[in-house]
């Protein structure tokens, strides 16, 4: 049973120094960076209301419609540029699947110019 424990210790050990060195990172932390936060500090910054109200609050469906317009562009280069590099060894299956999926994309996207989310306020 002892040998059992004595094939541990290194691990007891790694724990010990990992627990020890992140309240070291902490303590050092909250010395070198005291916080002092100020009205400026604590208001809403880019999400347009007080993060500290109620979850369960409603949002405007504008961040949704920037959300969505996110994921169009992003995913739209994310997998244009692997397809164009690769379209001469992926063959016709390949290519009707990317227009397929370019068509959903458009589908988002005219979503989105309906909503208007397009326009500048």
């Amino acid at each position: 049973m002892q040998n059992l424990l004595v094939e541990y210790l290194p691990i007891l050990i790694f724990l010990g120094i990992a627990v020890g060195l992140a309240l070291v990172i902490i303590v050092a932390s909250m010395i070198v960076a005291w916080q002092k936060p100020d009205p400026d500090k604590l208001s809403a910054y880019e999400c347009g209301f007080d993060p500290f109200e109620d979850a369960r609050g409603q949002f405007d469906v504008r961040f949704y419609l920037v959300a969505i317009l996110f994921i169009i562009f992003d995913l739209e280069v994310a997998f244009l540029f692997p397809w164009a590099v690769a379209l001469g060894d992926i063959g016709l299956l390949g290519f009707w699947s990317m227009v397929v999926f370019l068509g959903v994309l458009t589908v988002g996207f005219v979503y989105e110019w309906k909503k208007g989310a397009l326009e500048w306020e």
